[in-house]
């Protein structure tokens, strides 16, 4: 078995001290940085994310899947720099003003991570004016939003509304998701994408990066 399946393997167990230090194995080797985050970390972040998608696995081992890869990543950074490896995408990502559900976001958060994207987390309770100052500043194709009540679904409208006012609207993708969001409603705000999943959002982001 080669020490890149190995990290894969080893990533799906979340055992993330086996994966640091097999990354650090694989650094040592002479095996190049984008590689070992390619074909190790985000190899088997992909299988878990197929298999949470189908219910497979579960919050607690995507949780430990994703802190056993942000493990092995952290050794990978710095050579990625120097490589000048640049991120698949930048997202700006949050929950709307008036709610304060994060699971879903965060989960979000990790698949997006795990196909190579850079996700800047602006948290919960945003109101409008910062998803849009956060996706100016950080150069974002993407503004990733949730929401988790209906009495805060309105506040998705305000964004895309918001982009549109500050004249991002045709550079950025808006994406939202949820629990009581639907298609229809993603379509009646003038959205771009509504996904049923965190895995399925992080597929759609990547196709939007391209």
């Amino acid at each position: 078995m080669t020490i890149l399946t190995e990290i894969s393997e080893n990533l799906q167990k979340g055992k993330a001290k086996m994966v640091k230090e097999l990354v650090e194995q694989a650094v040592a080797e002479g095996i190049a940085a984008q590689t070992i985050l390619n074909d190790g970390l985000l190899a088997g972040m992909s299988v878990i994310g197929g298999k949470f998608k189908n219910n497979e696995v579960f919050v607690p081992e995507v949780l430990v899947a994703a802190r056993a890869m942000n493990m092995g990543a952290a050794v990978l950074k710095p050579l990625l720099a120097e490589a000048g490896v640049e991120p698949r995408g930048k997202v700006c990502l949050g929950t709307v003003k008036g709610d304060l559900h994060d699971i879903g976001k965060n989960l979000v958060k990790m698949m997006m991570e795990g196909k190579g994207l850079e996700v800047i987390d602006i948290g919960i309770d945003v109101p409008a004016e910062k998803f849009i100052q956060t996706a100016v500043d950080n150069n974002c194709q993407i503004i990733a939003i949730s929401a988790l009540l209906t009495t805060t679904m309105g506040e998705m409208k305000h964004i895309v509304e918001a982009a549109s006012e500050a004249g991002i609207r045709d550079q950025v993708k808006i994406m939202v998701g949820g629990a009581p969001i639907t298609q229809a409603f993603c379509e009646q705000i003038g959205a771009d994408s509504y996904t049923p999943d965190a895995t399925t959002a992080a597929e759609v982001a990547v196709t939007f990066c391209k």
